[in-house]
């Protein structure tokens, strides 16, 4: 007899510090009622569950969290993927490779036994492999499957346009594309600010059209992540935030684009890979994978990110 799906539970392999962080934000914005961590170190699991609890009863707020094992995973909502080593200092997400698929090795087939038949969410490093790796594994339809992708690199983007120009970053509409890595690109010719094309917003400001130095900013995001790192070990607040804008956008059914590391069937010209592409998100997960219209340097830009995906994932599948 088939299992019945919680729809509001979320596991959480990997009891870390990605890990914990995706749950607090979960609890925050009340996503959730049951949020079940799993962690090699069952010691470290059960001890930063009773953090968050105490954290649930000092609010005054009702969750259920626990230290759990893979069993939970069968009628699971949401199963998120944060287990890997830490990136170190100096270190490329690609490099991380060989560490996160001898931990992910013995994950997924736990995950896969289960059962479970729901919405797999992938953070670990590398993203795009990772995703991948997943998709062909866990037999799931492709809208159940897939990583972050290229949403922390499109939110930090949104911040620095925002700073650059003196407006919200919400009124800010721009996502990166491409690997969730060194080669990710900004297809500029798809930004905007409050619907208005952001050579046009420019050049209507007071004192005429301004320019933004768009190697610059595409240096800031790219380095975001590792001056995090070499400062204090590890990124944790941003990609939590963005987990939690995910589950969100999936429970209310809010359809919002978000740029993913989706499997691709055709799109782009590319298929066998994931890669950070817009994603129409539903009740269903990725409902639609959006094929937008790109200039000559940026298909240019995403069939080299695309490359260098396919050439690591080939070491994963050698065989393919």
């Amino acid at each position: 007899m088939e299992k019945k799906m919680h729809t509001r539970k979320v596991v959480i392999v990997g009891a870390g510090r990605v890990g914990s962080h995706c749950a607090l934000c979960l609890m925050f914005r009340h996503l959730v009622n049951q949020i079940v961590l799993i962690d090699v170190n069952r010691e470290a699991a059960e001890a930063q569950a009773m953090d968050l609890q105490d954290l649930a009863s000092g609010l005054g707020e009702s969750f259920t969290i626990r230290a759990g094992d893979y069993s939970d995973c069968a009628d699971a909502h949401f199963v998120i993927m944060t287990a890997g080593r830490s990136r170190k200092p100096g270190q490329t997400r690609l490099e991380m490779l060989g560490a996160t698929m001898q931990v992910l090795d013995g994950i997924v087939p736990q995950i896969r036994d289960s059962g479970f038949q729901g919405i797999l969410i992938s953070v670990s490093n590398p993203s795009d492999i990772v995703a991948e790796y997943l998709y062909r594994t866990m037999k799931l339809p492709r809208g159940h499957v897939f990583g972050t992708g290229t949403a922390l690199d499109s939110a930090r983007l949104r911040g620095i346009i925002g700073r650059e120009i003196g407006v919200d970053s919400r009124q800010v509409n721009a996502f990166c594309m491409g690997e969730h890595g060194d080669s990710s690109f900004i297809p500029t010719s798809h930004i905007s600010v409050g619907g208005i094309q952001l050579r046009e917003y420019l050049s209507m400001r007071k004192g005429g059209e301004a320019q933004l130095d768009f190697d610059d900013i595409k240096k800031q995001v790219k380095e975001a992540g590792s001056r995090i790192v070499k400062g204090k070990g590890c990124t944790e607040f941003g990609i939590a935030s963005i987990v939690s804008q995910i589950i969100m956008s999936i429970l209310h059914n809010e359809r919002a684009v978000i740029p993913l590391s989706a499997h691709l069937e055709g799109e782009y010209g590319e298929s066998g890979i994931s890669i950070g592409v817009p994603c129409i998100l539903s009740d269903q997960g990725v409902e639609q994978v959006l094929e937008i219209d790109l200039t000559y340097d940026e298909r240019r830009a995403m069939r080299r990110s695309c490359d260098i995906v396919r050439e690591n994932l080939d070491k994963v599948f050698p065989e393919a």
